[in-house]
């Protein structure tokens, strides 16, 4: 005789919503977003990341714009709360208030790392009235800190402060352009002592003219160079997705955009063609600036002076290289982040050579916040004259070398 409970269907496993379950979905998100870009990743895609239907995560979010301007919303206003100041800082000194800012900032962003890289390269696909709130709240957090740094520094000219404001969340921030890993009990000192080097550096005087001056006239390109020169100018106005062969014809006077076909095969040819050119330029420095130098300081010298002049005469390729890797072709990313590595490398045992009390990983780190320094500075400021080349040339030397660069 059968036994009736032995021939019961097994009991039904209830899956129970986890009380977490909104911040894992933006968690994901920001991750699959910073990896893929905005533009690179679906709803679909970012359910199955998490196990989980379509339906269930639009009970949460009613669409992926919602989702982005929520985790990028929520990450500005992190970063007030960051700057604010507990009510027994009355009793601080200057340089204590500041350093309490630091230490937030600086774990706000390693606990944050994901949505810190999708902010840095993505927020230009915030609606207008997000893009205003979101950029509203990072200018009074850089405001804050400006505040303090006078505070500490009241020798300093009010230009000279805002640098110094937007270049330490720069470097803080720039770990989210890489994926270099290290403890946070390592990366966090390494990042405040950086920023200090560059809030206490000089930056007063003048580099030699002829090391510093940009490219000069240039005579009128060939072909292929001005579709290649438009279609970095249109990328890094408008982002790679929102830009059709079309308009690279019509920005340079072809006819149709099948004349753009004799040149490059596709617009993400043209993309893979800029970002070969942007690492050409660095990487083919670093030889010739070695084989010249004396030390490895001297090196250092010379590769941070091409390397700021560099991507100010080119200030949108330099943009594009850092915003638009996820749009490349897969088979064209493995050979670029390669040369990436290497360029990296080169310049991080440099850099230990010069200061043997750092890591081969510690190094990684500057080099990376050095590079993305150039860049936010370059967006930040662009040419009003606040921040020109000696100037970031100098930040350089005081977050690479750890001190500024010799009058």
């Amino acid at each position: 005789m059968i036994d009736p409970a032995s021939s019961a269907a097994p009991p039904r496993q209830v899956r129970r919503r986890p009380k977490n379950r909104r911040a894992q979905i933006a968690a994901e998100s920001a991750a699959a977003f910073g990896a893929h870009g905005y533009h690179g990743v679906s709803m679909d895609e970012i359910a199955r990341r998490l196990d989980i239907s379509s339906t269930a995560l639009y009970r949460h979010f009613p669409s992926k714009y919602a989702l982005f301007r929520e985790e990028l919303l929520r990450l500005s206003g992190l970063a007030l709360s960051a700057v604010e100041l507990p009510a027994a800082a009355v009793e601080w000194s200057p340089r204590q208030r500041l350093d309490h800012v630091l230490d937030a900032v600086i774990v706000l962003t390693i606990t944050n790392r994901p949505t810190v890289a999708l902010a840095r390269w993505e927020r230009r696909y915030l609606e207008p009235v997000d893009f205003v709130e979101f950029t509203d709240q990072f200018t009074t957090a850089i405001a804050t800190v400006r505040a303090m740094i006078r505070e500490v520094r009241p020798e300093l000219d009010g230009y000279d402060r805002v640098v110094r404001a937007v270049s330490l969340f720069a470097v803080i921030s720039s770990i989210g352009d890489h994926h270099v890993t290290m403890s946070v009990k390592a990366l966090a000192p390494l990042l405040k002592a950086t920023v200090w080097a560059m809030i206490d550096a000089d930056l007063s005087g003048e580099r030699d003219a002829a090391r510093i001056r940009g490219a000069g006239e240039r005579l009128p390109p060939f072909k292929h160079e001005l579709l290649l020169r438009k279609a970095v100018e249109l990328f890094h106005e408008h982002g790679y997705p929102n830009v059709s062969v079309e308009d690279i014809a019509v920005a340079s006077d072809l006819s149709a955009a099948s004349a753009v076909y004799r040149y490059y095969r596709s617009k993400s040819d043209l993309l893979a063609a800029a970002f070969r050119r942007a690492a050409d330029r660095v990487s083919g420095a670093i030889t010739p600036a070695v084989s010249a130098a004396n030390t490895p300081a001297e090196a250092l010298e010379t590769l941070i002076d091409l390397y700021v002049t560099g991507s100010f005469d080119e200030r949108a390729l330099t943009f594009v290289y850092y915003a638009e890797f996820s749009h490349v072709d897969r088979a064209d990313q493995v050979t670029l982040r390669h040369l990436q590595q290497v360029i990296v490398t080169e310049w991080a045992t440099l850099v230990t050579e010069a200061r043997p009390e750092l890591s081969l990983g510690e190094a990684r780190i500057l080099v990376h916040a050095s590079f993305s320094l150039v860049v936010d500075l370059g967006r930040t400021f662009g040419d009003d004259g606040i921040c020109p080349p000696d100037r970031v040339i100098r930040l350089l030397h005081a977050v690479a070398l750890g001190r500024p660069l010799p009058s």
